[in-house]
């Protein structure tokens, strides 16, 4: 019981990174990173390269937490462990690259 309510909380967290990376690549704003930068118009000199290299950012993330779901179907403890380590050292490593992409395209 507990595999299925990881994979769906996995799955709900995927979604809307799914959708910003999928859906926003195209945008003529800015994309903006989980902390809600509201100068990245100011920032960013190339928002296509930009938008295209965020929106893969948030589709790699999107796509850990798919394999986190499907692995809390699989063993729970270990998915655990997993989600301990994207909240904690994969939020530091994707604000990494976001502040790489960032300085790449500003």
């Amino acid at each position: 019981m507990e595999g299925i309510i990881g994979l769906v909380c996995c799955m709900l967290c995927a979604f809307p990174l799914f959708v910003i990376g999928h859906f926003e690549k195209d945008s003529i704003e800015p994309i903006m990173f989980w902390a809600g930068d509201k100068t990245l118009k100011k920032k960013v000199k190339d928002v296509q390269g930009y938008n295209s290299d965020i929106s893969k950012l948030y589709i790699k993330c999107a796509f850990v937490f798919v394999i986190t779901g499907i692995l809390c179907m699989i063993h729970f403890g270990v998915a655990m462990i997993a989600i301990l380590l994207e909240s904690t050292l994969g939020i530091y490593i994707a604000w990494k690259i976001y502040k790489s992409i960032l300085s790449r395209y500003s």
